[in-house]
């Protein structure tokens, strides 16, 4: 199995656009200390750095296929820039624009792509995140919608691939267990979610090679969020900012939790200050990973 982290950030990604903020600027023009560091995970800093809108391919190396999980706006970018295959299927975790709106790239690349996603009806939307899809892309001939029953493994791209609900109010959002039966390779996706994550779920997404886990901010944001944080640890550190996202010692808390060999955080927002912003346990777009 290999992991390519197509899209780390949050809903603007990093750069954000127009804005100029240390962090920001340093990602436009990293310093060579930086640079240095980014080289070694595997990542040509040329251009600067990048955190864009969320997506991770996963490639079969057993059958040749491979999996698109959410698709970024930002889908001909990452593609391009990357230059993995385009995917045998992909899934949706939920339908926020920034993870669901780039299927439009669908048109003309794809003679077939089949999307899977949850049944479970939201009391929010009155749909499923399989409906919501197949309403919102009915013009897309190409796409096929394939609707799964969380906690009930599927095949697809010859992984075993399930569905784990998560915490992100007020809509249904979905984590993934996705192993590669021949060699029992597995990766666990947080999805969007805050830190109180059912323990059913947490079980689902225990022991896997790789966590990739969401971590949006630093905690002295919750400051700032109209609801404050949530989830304290013994030291009174919020894991949760607000109500649907963990912060950054949310998310490694949470890696620990589920025992993760190893672990990145994801959907990280360019508000992290620019001194803990590229830690290098923070993912940045273009990291691999062999399983």
């Amino acid at each position: 199995m290999e992991v390519t982290l197509l899209g780390t950030g949050d809903t603007t990604g990093t750069p954000t656009v127009q804005c100029n903020c240390d962090t920001c600027e340093r990602a436009r023009d990293p310093d060579e200390e930086l640079r240095a560091r980014v080289r070694e995970r595997g990542i040509d800093p040329t251009g600067g750095v990048e955190r864009s809108r969320f997506s991770v391919a996963v490639a079969n190396d057993e059958t040749g296929e491979s999996l698109l999980i959410d698709l970024s706006p930002d889908f001909r970018h990452q593609f391009l820039r990357e230059s993995v295959p385009l995917p045998d299927a992909a899934i949706v975790t939920h339908v926020h624009f920034d993870h669901l709106d780039g299927l439009g790239n669908a048109y003309r690349l794809f003679d077939d792509l089949p999307v899977h996603a949850a049944d479970e009806t939201d009391p929010v939307t009155d749909e499923s995140v399989a409906e919501s899809v197949r309403s919102r892309y009915d013009y897309l001939d190409t796409v096929s919608v394939h609707a799964q029953t969380p906690f009930e493994p599927f095949t697809v791209a010859g992984f075993e691939v399930t569905l784990v609900p998560v915490t992100h109010p007020p809509l249904l959002c979905y984590g993934l267990r996705i192993e590669e039966p021949q060699t029992g390779a597995v990766l666990s996706i947080s999805g969007d979610t805050c830190y109180d994550v059912p323990e059913r779920s947490k079980s689902a997404l225990t022991g896997a090679d790789l966590a990739l886990v969401e971590g949006i901010v630093h905690p002295e944001a919750c400051e700032y969020h109209p609801k404050g944080g949530a989830h304290h640890d013994a030291d009174g550190v919020p894991r949760t900012f607000g109500t649907k996202h963990m912060t950054l010692p949310g998310a490694r808390d949470f890696a620990d939790d589920i025992a993760a060999d190893d672990y990145r955080i994801v959907h990280t927002a360019h508000y992290v200050p620019a001194d803990r912003a590229f830690a290098d346990d923070i993912g940045l777009d273009g990291e691999r990973f062999t399983l």
